[in-house]
């Protein structure tokens, strides 16, 4: 009975040999397990890899790594997930803009599984749902951008990129880790056109700065003539301070010298025989004055007796001794009288 339970056992396992073939994933799945181990009661699991045993058809446990034990026949190996990060190319698509500008992008998008029940029995090919997940999810990203903010805000469009998959993948035990866009492209036409766009907007900085460029020259031009007019201005008027400190000096000088001229003079009046030198100063004075007429105008005013020199020389000094004399402060009040003075004739010089 026993050497019959045996071959019956062995028969059994032969076909389920025979049947392992079939439950073997598609190529698409070997990137996720590169193959199926046989039952061999004793079973060694390699470092980051989950092995996804089923009895009887039923899900039963998650070999982990190192030594594991199962059950000839009833225990089989169903599914082999990687969990390393896992790296897949998504091919070129074609996307619109919001601008309606057609665009041909692809991208590199990086993987793990979290859960490997989830990723065995939570979608029947992970790395396609993925992929179709990752290019719908890009064309509804692109068509929120315009052509210019796609290149702009490539970083924020990844991170949309890898929060929408995440959001889609955590009932099949995958997360996304990242996503990058390797190339985008644009027609040739708009390709031209940005091209052109770019010349103008250089042109225009250019144009712009070699503006400012003259603003800042005619400003500075205008701001040192300004400040030389003012330096100008202040020189000027020190000049005239100086010149009418200088004048005020002269005439302060001039006073001092004609007081003490004065001084002197009345000094030498006091003395003896003053009247005479007087005389004789007034009489020179006068002599001098007859020298120097008709001069600077042919009309002057001579008095009758011209020749008369003594007599001009008693007339000054008796104005001299008539202002010399002290006199009361009421008397000082009134008005003088006036002095007769000899009468004028004008007369022509030839």
């Amino acid at each position: 009975m026993l050497r019959t339970l045996c071959q019956a056992g062995g028969a059994v396992f032969k076909n389920s040999q025979r049947t392992v073939p079939r439950l073997w994933p598609t190529p698409v799945q070997q990137r996720w397990a590169s193959r199926l181990p046989m039952n061999t009661v004793v079973l060694f699991v390699p470092q980051q890899e989950a092995w996804v045993v089923q009895r009887m058809g039923r899900f039963h446990r998650i070999l982990e790594p190192g030594l594991n034990f199962l059950i000839p026949i009833l225990d089989q190996v169903r599914y082999v997930q990687s969990l390393k990060e896992i790296v897949i190319d998504i091919p070129e698509q074609s996307a619109v803009s919001q601008d309606n500008v057609t665009l041909q992008i692809d991208g590199v998008l990086y993987l793990r599984i979290l859960d490997p029940f989830k990723a065995s029995y939570g979608v029947e090919d992970p790395e396609y749902a993925v992929t179709q997940l990752a290019q719908t999810t890009m064309r509804s990203e692109l068509g929120k951008l315009t052509l210019d903010k796609v290149f702009r805000e490539r970083e924020s469009l990844n991170s949309n990129m890898v929060h929408s998959i995440n959001q889609a993948s955590d009932d099949w035990g995958i997360r996304c880790l990242r996503y990058e866009i390797k190339d985008i492209q644009v027609p040739p036409r708009v390709k031209d056109s940005m091209q052109m766009q770019v010349e103008a907007e250089r042109k225009k900085r250019a144009t712009v700065l070699e503006s400012e460029g003259t603003r800042e020259a005619d400003i500075n031009i205008a701001e040192g003539r300004k400040q030389a007019q003012i330096l100008a201005s202040e020189g000027q008027k020190a000049e005239q301070i100086n010149k009418a400190a200088g004048e005020a000096q002269a005439v302060l000088a001039k006073a001092e010298a004609k007081s003490k001229a004065i001084r002197l003079l009345s000094e030498a009046l006091a003395e003896e025989n003053g009247n005479a030198a007087a005389s004789l100063s007034v009489a020179e004075q006068y002599v001098s004055a007859f020298s120097n007429l008709a001069k600077e105008s042919n009309t002057v005013l001579l008095p009758s007796n011209t020749g008369d020199v003594s007599g001009m020389v008693t007339q000054a000094m008796t104005i001299y001794s008539r202002l010399a004399k002290p006199r009361p402060r009421l008397e000082s009040m009134k008005a003088d009288e006036p002095i007769e003075e000899p009468p004028v004739q004008p007369t022509s010089a030839q």
